[in-house]
């Protein structure tokens, strides 16, 4: 059965892909690609990459692999319930990630658990939300020899990589998940208001922030909090407002347990809040103002400028507080950092885009590479067959992917092919590339935003046209009008 598994960005979720029934291999793996490969969920394509395999025929291949096994092994599929493939679903956090950034990850995800036996697909899909990947790797191993075997604790396997990844790259896990089958914004507690103990355990934070001396003196803090404490015998039952029966203490878990607070309150141990919710509270960020009178000409109503009125005190705010903590407040100098981050920002963009290419060559060509030695036999023994239409029956789907190797190395102009461990060697040194670009990357990228937010806002509350360049070494003086 499916298993559902918290961990890493959000929702973890691995699951094998069966043959199903009175399905063939064919039809079942176009079923598997159609969906995730959707170009509406996938920004046309853009957010595709594969590993051993071309997406273009990836269908075809993954069935020649089952044909290869059967042939070097002498098994056969387990009929409707064979597994033919499986698939890990990752989602992120709304807002958290961007698309490319998730993308990348999955790869990596792909990349780690597979260890390079098999050949796998990443779509990552930006049609809701929450942005998620679906990872999808072929059973069979990439030598035709053996098949993955879903084994006891992969789901927590699978959880574990995922948030080594995730805090490896500096995102939200979340942690000592529970439970099963949950939905994303289960696991992140964003669809449920406090429970009982949750009320409870957070009136005992507040009163432990007022150091009380010993318990006494923490039950007169939770009195005055509106909590009724009642103690029987050596149960403490606690009421919070609004709630009409009473839980016990020890029932609010550790650190909240009466022996766990004596030795808080004794100093022999640190009293630690407990936060059902990974995700931290966002710190303020910038973002640019509303032009309000646009919008009321637009047809919004007083209600709408007065939330922006709001809003735009707010992001007023921010922009002074970033400005004052960085030393910009000399707009020409603000300018001149934005302009130098937007265009260190491109340089690392286009280089990082630039490997990525390359390594799509990389990959495709190794692939062709790769079909075209596996199919050579073949195809020579269909053309001592005279192209016998029965020859090529029995075997199109090799011939087919003979042909299509033989027409990407015309169209490249290959007249001798490269080693495949010489590509391997420049994939990996592109690949240290890439990884050492995107270090930097977001950093620069998160500058970037911030400054020239902080630029926009500037020239809108002080009138300036920021679109000139001459502007940018000027300071107005302001009028009185401005004041």
């Amino acid at each position: 059965m499916p298993c559902r598994l918290s961990g890493s960005l959000a929702v973890t979720r691995i699951m094998p892909l069966h043959l199903g029934k009175g399905r063939t291999l064919k039809a079942a793996f176009e079923k598997i690609f159609d969906y995730v490969e959707n170009s509406e969920k996938t920004d046309n394509g853009n957010l595709i990459s594969t590993y051993q395999c071309s997406r273009e025929i990836i269908d075809g291949e993954f069935e020649f692999s089952k044909r290869q096994y059967e042939d070097k092994t002498g098994l056969t599929r387990d009929g409707d319930n064979d597994v033919i493939a499986y698939q890990v679903r990752q989602s992120f956090r709304p807002g958290e990630i961007t698309p490319e950034e998730a993308h990348r990850m999955g790869m990596e995800f792909a990349r780690r658990f597979t260890r390079g036996n098999h050949a796998f697909i990443v779509c990552t899909h930006i049609d809701r939300k929450h942005i998620h990947n679906h990872i999808i790797w072929n059973s069979t191993t990439l030598d035709c020899t053996r098949k993955f075997r879903d084994f006891r604790g992969s789901g927590k396997a699978v959880r574990r990589l995922s948030d080594t990844i995730c805090i490896q790259n500096g995102y939200s896990v979340i942690e000592n998940p529970q439970g099963r089958g949950k939905i994303y914004n289960k696991w992140l507690g964003n669809d449920r208001k406090p429970s009982h103990r949750d009320d409870l355990r957070t009136a005992i934070d507040r009163a432990l922030e007022k150091e009380p001396a010993d318990m006494e003196a923490l039950f007169a803090l939770l009195r005055e909090a509106g909590i009724h404490v009642d103690r029987r015998g050596k149960s403490i039952r606690l009421k919070a407002p609004g709630w009409d029966k009473a839980a016990r203490m020890s029932s609010l878990g550790p650190g909240y347990t009466e022996d766990d607070l004596l030795a808080v309150l004794a100093g022999k141990k640190k009293h630690s809040p407990r936060t059902k919710n990974p995700v931290q509270a966002d710190t303020p960020k910038m973002d640019l103002l509303v032009d309000i009178q646009a919008k009321l000409a637009e047809g919004k109503g007083a209600g709408y400028a007065r939330w922006a009125t709001s809003f735009n005190l707010k992001q007023m705010a921010n922009t002074l507080n970033y400005l004052t903590e960085n030393r910009l407040m000399d707009y020409g100098a603000l300018c001149e950092k934005a302009d130098a981050a937007s265009a260190r920002y491109h340089e690392l963009s286009g280089k990082i885009k630039a490997a990525e290419s390359r390594m799509s060559e990389i990959a495709a060509l190794k692939m062709q590479i790769i079909n075209y030695s596996k199919t050579r036999e073949v195809y020579a023994a269909y053309r001592k067959a005279g192209y016998s239409k029965k020859f090529l029956a029995e075997h199109e789907r090799e011939i087919l992917l003979h042909k299509a190797a033989k027409k990407a190395f015309d169209e490249l102009g290959l007249k001798k092919l490269p080693a495949v461990k010489s590509l391997q060697a420049e994939y990996a040194a592109l690949l240290a590339e890439k990884k050492q670009a995107y270090s930097e990357y977001r950093a620069v990228r998160d500058e970037m935003r911030n400054l020239q937010m902080a630029r926009a806002n500037v020239a809108q509350i002080m009138g300036y046209d920021d679109r000139a360049p001459t502007m940018r070494n000027q300071r107005k003086t302001p009028s009185h009008d401005d004041r």
